[in-house]
């Protein structure tokens, strides 16, 4: 029996994909008019720095830091940190999050397994700030229990540390917690090899090499056959 449902949070919950291409967009405008860096320039520029960043830093919550991204990128070209790289990280993460939208059902099947009794936590990588920032705004987090990052973990999923976290604090056996994200080999693989049950969310259709419960919308999660729910 299932007692708690972890939920990753981007490309889950909400698109992050879409929301990125929009937050990109206006970091390259900003780009235009304050750093006179045209586009292809910019985004070579961002991609060296992130590649970098990556080597340097490893499999760390860090990685994702855009401030850190950012201050580097501005380093790299000889351009003043001031007033840049504040007002580059606000216009990143503020169109971001104004641009996310809920995953359809996301809303509707939490609260619902919040009536029946399910405990709701949150499993995810990034930084704790801007994830707690991204489910405020999605209207999620009022039914959050409990909520682990990769920043607090200390390891990036699918390293079990993040998972036995989430079990931890869950409060249960790990077989009762169910994990749903969209990533097959770190939210799916990672969280059952810790022991959890996972089921994968796939909103463009059940692909080829599926070996677990598939989604496409997160409603249905309220209906699988083989997943019980106390």
């Amino acid at each position: 029996m299932i007692k708690t449902v972890v939920f990753d949070i981007d490309n889950t919950l909400y698109s992050f994909d879409r929301a990125h291409s929009a937050a990109l967009e206006a970091l390259i405008s900003y780009a235009g008019q304050k750093l006179g860096m045209d586009r292809e320039t910019f985004m070579s520029a961002l991609k060296e720095t992130q590649q970098r960043l990556e080597e340097y830093i490893g499999d760390k919550a860090a990685v994702h830091n855009r401030t850190i991204r950012f201050q580097n990128l501005l380093e790299s070209r000889g351009l003043s940190l001031y007033p840049h790289v504040l007002e580059m990280d606000s216009v990143y993460w503020d169109t971001l999050i104004v641009s996310s939208v809920p995953s359809p059902g996301a809303l509707e099947t939490i609260k619902e397994l919040k009536e029946r009794g399910i405990r709701i936590g949150i499993g995810t990588d990034m930084t704790a700030r801007v994830q707690f920032r991204k489910l405020e705004f999605l209207g999620l987090l009022p039914y959050v229990d409990f909520f682990v990052s990769s920043e607090e973990a200390g390891a990036e999923k699918p390293d079990p540390a993040l998972f036995a976290r989430c079990v931890e604090k869950a409060g249960c056996a790990a077989q009762e917690c169910l994990f749903v994200g969209d990533n097959r080999k770190k939210d799916i693989l990672g969280a059952r090899e810790a022991g959890l049950r996972a089921v994968w969310y796939c909103p463009q259709g059940c692909p080829e090499e599926a070996d677990t419960p598939v989604i496409s919308d997160l409603r249905q999660l309220l209906r699988m056959p083989d997943i019980k729910f106390i």
